[in-house]
């Protein structure tokens, strides 16, 4: 099994007395995880809550009946919280009434279950979210060497874990992820009314990673209302398929301040939307791909670090951009994305003197380790 570095920081607060919530996409090792730890601390009780008799027992159940199911067990793990219903109720319960008993939750739909135990849990809770396998949790795993041989295939098929570890059926893994468990949750959700517009406006973004996305534009482009598409990327991005990156404005009027970047969590789970694998060296979009993989990957080192800045990225009327920015305790970090480590690249005089003191970064297949550290 492949260590997460996210393991460090649950065994760190295990035993503070709150309930452990893990969010992140199905299939990235969330049970897998939980349970590692569950086992090694004793025994536990499990509920499964896509298990419809799950569901079913946990309905509007009260203390009495929480005590019998619960018995003698010291850790109680909900996976896949969110199909449980009231499980905000149920937890807190749990948490308030029967005294040495820890909780653990998995989830995969951060929309239905955040919604559902926030108010529940507020004071109560240490959250965090697992990503698929990072570049430095695979370097870990195979060692400098064994990560550096496959990187161009995981620039392909992305880093989650059965990928990884079913070398030669890549493909067929992340067609049935992109088909099935991608929209699992999404399909269950009330707001999604036309799920084959939803695929529609998967394609059209998948094929604008990197570029600004205009709402407007996509709304012509796969004849959907606005307010609809800007619901969609919303609940995409409460499970965990997309992420949006806001632009950088403050000083200069021709900063652009209104639009978005869109990325995917995986270049895998992108590819297998396009249904494009082709090696690199014949595609168009290595760019693009790049630029997901950096982004994405220093997204992940940065939450399992610790590291609590803002992302953005930055660009004027006049077409001048920044690839990316992030913004530490008032200081401005702006980086450069090159996949070609012999390609120029110059920051905008516009950027550097209105922000004098931002420190000025080209990331390239040569120093892409030290960034995602």
């Amino acid at each position: 099994m492949i260590k997460r570095q996210l393991e460090a920081l649950l065994r760190k607060r295990w035993n503070s007395g709150k309930v452990l919530i893990v969010l992140g996409p199905r299939q990235v090792g969330k049970t897998t995880l939980l349970e590692t730890i569950c086992k090694e601390e004793g025994d536990y009780l499990f509920f499964n809550g896509d298990d419809i008799d799950t569901q079913t027992t946990l309905e509007n159940v009260g203390e009495v009946r929480l005590r019998q199911l619960i018995g003698s067990h010291h850790t109680v793990f909900f996976d896949e919280a969110q199909r449980i219903h009231n499980i905000g109720l149920t937890i807190k319960i749990i948490h308030d009434q029967i005294k040495n008993v820890r909780v653990v939750v998995s989830g995969s739909s951060a929309l239905e279950l955040m919604s559902t135990v926030n108010e529940p849990l507020t004071g109560r809770k240490w959250e965090y979210q697992l990503y698929p396998v990072s570049w430095n949790e695979l370097v870990n795993h195979a060692g400098y060497l064994g990560a550096s041989q496959h990187f161009e295939t995981r620039m392909l098929y992305g880093m989650y874990p059965e990928v990884i570890t079913n070398i030669g059926d890549e493909e067929a893994i992340l067609r049935q992820i992109a088909g099935s468990y991608l929209y699992k949750d999404l399909l269950n959700y009330q707001g999604i009314r036309k799920p084959e517009m939803l695929s529609k406006l998967l394609v059209a973004l998948a094929l604008q990673v990197g570029s600004e996305v205009s709402y407007n534009e996509l709304s012509n482009l796969i004849r959907m209302d606005r307010t609809t598409i800007e619901l969609y990327i919303g609940l995409l991005e409460q499970a965990f398929v997309l992420f949006r990156l806001p632009p950088f404005s403050r000083n200069i009027r021709s900063e652009i301040s209104s639009s978005r970047k869109i990325y995917f969590y995986d270049n895998g789970i992108r590819n297998a939307i396009i249904n494009n694998f082709n090696p690199l060296a014949l595609r168009s979009d290595v760019g693009a791909l790049w630029e997901n993989f950096l982004i994405s990957e220093r997204m992940k080192a940065n939450h399992y670090n610790q590291a609590h800045g803002r992302s953005y990225f930055w660009r004027t009327h006049a077409q001048q951009e920044i690839d990316y920015i992030e913004e530490f305790g008032g200081r401005l970090h702006a980086f450069e994305f090159k996949w070609n480590p012999g390609a120029k690249a110059k920051f905008s005089k516009t950027f550097t003197e209105a922000y004098p003191d931002a420190m000025t970064q080209v990331i390239s297949r040569d120093n892409f380790e030290e960034f995602l550290k």
